[in-house]
């Protein structure tokens, strides 16, 4: 039997489509992309995450000459904020990721495979969807209203 999966998102042409909330966390997260520590692949990553509080955090990728030491911008910043608000509800991700020479064709950036892992982790945690937010530096925006939007066929702890 053949099914089909179908995922609904949003595009915005221009962060000028975003609320202000969204405007602040894409600001966010190219302010936190400047300072990834990214000398080996150039490959920069922002991360914000708004919290059930309306607080913002945010984080970066960091790289290591010992691959695959490093950590992506998604785990980097999630990671953080899960050790220091353990019981604190995520809201909002947003992520902003490409080469340092920023180039216009540049798609939008979505989280590799390992932090949509890690994100369906604390989404299912919180039993609550996440709004996850992906760009690129020209501006343009892809939202999903759930991790398992982008992870559909995720694992989870009811399969141990």
């Amino acid at each position: 039997m053949k099914k089909d999966i179908q995922i609904s998102y949003e595009h915005f042409k221009n962060s000028s489509e975003l609320n202000d909330i969204e405007k602040t966390l894409f600001e966010r997260a190219i302010q936190a992309r400047e300072n990834a520590y990214a000398p080996y692949s150039n490959f920069l990553v922002g991360c914000a995450v708004l919290l059930e509080n309306g607080e913002i955090y945010s984080g970066n990728n960091q790289e290591n000459a010992a691959y695959p030491s490093g950590l992506c911008a998604e785990r980097t910043t999630l990671f953080w904020v899960a050790a220091n608000f353990p019981n604190m509800k995520v809201k909002k991700i947003f992520v902003v990721g490409g080469p340092k020479e920023f180039h216009e064709k540049n798609p939008p950036i979505p989280p590799c495979g390992a932090c949509r892992q890690s994100l369906i982790e604390y989404e299912t945690k919180q039993n609550e969807d996440i709004d996850l937010y992906f760009s690129s530096m020209n501006d343009e925006v892809v939202k999903v209203h759930s991790i398992k939007d982008l992870l559909p066929f995720y694992f989870d702890s009811t399969f141990l």
